[in-house]
This record gives structure tokens, C-alpha cells and sequence, in this order.
């Protein structure tokens, strides 16, 4: 159901009105089409060291060009990998009267709090100034139980400085940060891509996020416009929603998809797959062998496998005293206990094995719970777990696991919601709105590229940074 606020307040006498009687006007947010500019405007890249100096190259260095120590597939940091160049106008010191486009805060250098003082004060003119749709992005390193304890005061001291800043955006601008860790180089291929992902409009209702780089394996794209090229995705639930928005996605981006779904959605499964030059399964992913049947699919149809997005899932919503054992059991078969089946199912099959991505949905109900939804939100905390431990198993094959979080999503679900709870759910986020199946369809369509391989195990919320959890 479209929010009829939004367009209200965004358009015509309405929108005037709105105004003056001083009403949130949450911005349309600008959503990635091929072929859109990376950033619309220049780029300001604010920070001390060598990091910064190697990102300011990065972002306006001409196409082709070579930039040292971003790694490889098999986790070698020396390797120089080519650098599809970006070549954005960047600017290492604000200039007066320019708007930029994206700001970007490289703080890796900092080891006391008050160095992060001049960058962060230097960053508010353009910030302010900041264009509708604008980026600010922080680059840092995760704080450790080793560090001096002035180190990780400033370390840490970002995440708040990050999460604060995103919520003071406006005109649908966004907030978020890359988050090192150990000795990983900004120039590392899932550091690289993580940047070019919140930079982009793929980003789109991802906000205050902090995600962060495990390790330097990964490997970048020869074509951003097609980082799945060639690769073999199959999505689960993918006849309708977040799950067919999901296939069209990974297709765009080059995927030959395999669509999976119940047999009672068989006819929009269809039509999805033929959309998007797939191939359809019915399959309930609760049955004891769905695994090995979607593994002899994709061997009959594909010859391999390479990236398995669990999507499928139900909600059966009730208080805990009124929950009947069906509702509770119903809920954790299908949105978790077939996905580790499945996952087992992969992992022993010996065709699981060339830099594989396990992509979960997850929810902002298992990170902040919901009343009436104590078996939803434990399935979806149970996702996070799941992809945290599975995730290291992938990794000698140069694959990982990770999960997306979404949170109000406008679906056929959220609009069974009750019309006053709807609208309140959707202003509930920095953003002041619902995001669209199609953002999250960007975030597992990044986790799943082959670039995002040192990325271990983390869960990426997609709620325009809901202001319930982290």
C-alpha cells in the first residue's frame, strides 16, 4: 500500500501546507536506477594519514587505475587489484559555497578522543550544506579489549558520533560507517565495496549503520554495474514481496536466479522466474529434504551453486499466553530450522565451495523484539546467530554468511497492518518513512557479490535506522 502521506506532503498545494504548519515531510528517497552517477555531486574526504590520501585517490582516480594492498579471493594483502576508477570530484578541504554530495570521514588515524576533534568539526559546514539524497560516511577501526584504553575510547567514540549525526540528516541523506577490523586496509575489495555501497542510492533506507570488515579476502568487480555476473543465486520465497525483489535484483546485477517458493504460490513463482530468465522450484523448505532437492536442481539446470539467499518466512503473531504450539513451532520451522537444514545440506555437498554466500533475512524484531511476536523474533534472533556461526565454516572456500535486518518494509503484510499503527510504524525511523521490498533486495544483493568475502558473519540492518535497538 503506498503512503499516501509521503506523496502528500512531497507534492503540489499539499506539500505548501504541510510547511507551514510545520508537519514532517519525510523526503522521497532516491533509489538506484542502472546507469545513475555514483554520487550526485562532488565529494569531500576529511581525515589525517595515509588512509585518507588512499581513499581520496580512490574515489577520483581515472578508470583502470592500480591501487596497492587491496587483497585478493585468497586473502593476500600485497596483491595491487584493478580499480574500476570512480572518478568523482573530490575535495580534501571544504571549499565555501560548494554542496556536497558525500562527505566522507576517514578516522582510522585517531587514538585519543580529541583527535577525532577537527575532522568531525571540520565536516559540519558540509554537512549542513549537505545535497538532498547525500551521503556521510565514516571509515574507523573497531575498538578491542587490547587496545590502550585512549585507543578504543576514540574507536568507540565513533559509533556514537556516527549513529547521533545520522539521525540530524535530512532531505533523505543518510549516515553510515565502514568499520575495520585489526590491520584490514581501507583499500581491502569488501572495505572498498562496503564505501561504494553507502555512498550509492543502492543505500538507500540503510541508515546509521556501522558495518564492519573482517578480513581482506574478496574480489572486486570487473563491472560495478554487474557484480553477480555469472553466479548462481537461488532465493527462497520468491513469488511475491521482499523475495521477488530479491530475484530481480540479483538478475539485474548479472545472477542466473533459481525462484523457490510453496506450490500454492506456483503461478507467481512463475511469473517471476520468467521475468527474470530464471527458473522456478516448488518447494516447501520445511521438508526434511529440500536441501538435496534444491542441490539437484541447481546441478540439472546450472551445474553449480553459488549463492543461497534464505528469504521465505511467516508470522503468526500472538501474545505469549494466548500462543497455541502450532503458532510457535509453525514460525521456527520456516523461518529458521529449514534454514539450517538447508545450510547443512550445502556444506556437505563438496558443490558449495567456490567463494559461496549464505544471505539471511533476519528482522528488527529479533534485535529490539516485539510485543505479540515472541516466536517471530526469536526466529529472527536465531538467524543472527545462525549466519554469526556459520560464517567461519564458509570461510576456507572464500565465503561467508550474513543476514539483513529489515524493519518497516511496505509489503503486502505491513499493509494488513491496522491504518493508524501503519502510519505510526512508518515515521518510527530517521527517515520518517516505509522502505520498499527493493531495498532490501540492495543490501543482500551486496552481501551476496563476491567483493563482500571479508565480511564474516554480520547482520546489516535495512530499517532507516529504527529507533528502537542498535
Amino acid at each position: 500500500m503506498p503512503d499516501t502521506y509521503l506523496q502528500l506532503v512531497n507534492s503540489g498545494p499539499t506539500a505548501t501546507l504541510a510547511k507551514r504548519l510545520g508537519l514532517p515531510r519525510p523526503a522521497v528517497l532516491r533509489r538506484y536506477t542502472p546507469g545513475a552517477p555514483l554520487v550526485d555531486g562532488p565529494v569531500l574526504v576529511l581525515g589525517r594519514g595515509d588512509d585518507a590520501d588512499a581513499l581520496a585517490r580512490l574515489l577520483s582516480g581515472p578508470a583502470g587505475g592500480m591501487a596497492p594492498g587491496t587483497g585478493t579471493g585468497s586473502g593476500t594483502a600485497e596483491t595491487p587489484v584493478l580499480l574500476d576508477g570512480w572518478d568523482l570530484e573530490v575535495h580534501r578541504h571544504p571549499a565555501p559555497d560548494v554542496r556536497y554530495g558525500a562527505v566522507v570521514l576517514v578516522l582510522t588515524a585517531a587514538e585519543r578522543p580529541d583527535q577525532l576533534t577537527d575532522p568531525v568539526l571540520a565536516a559540519a559546514g558540509p554537512v549542513k550544506g549537505l545535497r538532498s539524497g547525500g551521503r556521510v560516511v565514516t571509515v574507523s577501526r573497531t575498538a578491542t579489549a587490547d587496545d590502550a584504553p585512549a585507543v578504543a575510547a576514540a574507536r568507540q567514540g565513533v559509533d556514537g558520533l556516527l549513529r547521533s549525526l545520522a539521525k540530524e540528516l535530512r532531505g533523505g541523506s543518510t549516515g553510515n560507517g565502514v568499520v575495520l577490523t585489526g590491520d584490514v586496509p581501507v583499500t581491502a575489495p569488501s572495505a572498498v565495496a562496503a564505501l561504494r555501497f553507502f555512498l550509492s542510492r543502492r543505500s538507500a533506507f540503510v541508515d546509521g549503520q556501522l558495518l564492519a570488515v573482517d578480513s581482506t579476502a574478496g574480489t572486486l568487480p570487473a563491472d560495478w554495474e554487474r557484480p553477480l555476473d555469472g553466479r548462481v543465486a537461488v532465493v527462497t520465497g520468491a513469488a511475491r514481496g521482499i523475495g521477488a525483489a530479491i530475484a530481480r535484483t540479483l538478475a539485474r546485477d548479472g545472477a542466473h536466479v533459481v525462484a523457490v517458493d510453496v506450490p500454492a504460490a506456483g503461478e507467481q513463482l512463475t511469473a517471476v522466474a520468467n521475468e527474470v530468465r530464471g527458473t522456478a522450484l516448488q518447494l516447501d523448505v520445511t521438508a526434511a529434504d529440500a536441501g538435496e532437492r534444491i542441490l539437484e536442481h541447481v546441478r540439472a539446470r546450472h551445474g553449480r551453486l553459488d549463492v543461497m539467499v534464505h528469504n521465505a518466512g511467516i508470522t503468526r503473531d500472538k501474545l505469549l499466553v494466548n500462543m497455541a504450539p502450532d503458532r510457535w513451532s509453525s514460525v521456527l520451522a520456516v523461518n529458521l530450522e529449514s534454514q539450517l537444514r538447508i545450510n547443512e545440506a550445502l556444506l556437505t555437498s563438496g558443490d558449495f565451495t567456490d567463494e559461496p554466500r549464505i544471505v539471511a533475512t533476519a528482522s528488527t524484531s529479533g534485535i529490539a523484539g516485539n510485543r505479540g511476536q515472541t516466536n517471530y523474533a526469536t526466529s529472527k534472533a536465531g538467524v543472527i546467530g545462525m549466519v554469526r556461526a556459520t560464517a567461519p565454516l564458509l570461510v576456507p572456500f572464500g565465503g561467508t554468511a550474513n543476514a539483513v535486518a529489515p524493519g518497516f518494509i511496505e509489503t503486502e503484510m505491513t499493509a494488513r497492518i491496522p491504518a493508524l499503527t501503519r502510519q505510526v510504524a512508518r515515521r518510527l525511523n530517521s527517515l520518517q518513512q516505509g522502505g520498499l521490498p527493493q531495498d532490501v533486495a540492495e543490501a543482500v544483493a551486496f552481501l551476496a557479490s563476491p567483493a563482500a568475502g571479508g565480511i564474516v558473519g554480520r547482520t546489516l540492518r535495512v530499517c532507516g535506522q529504527n529507533l528502537v535497538g542498535q
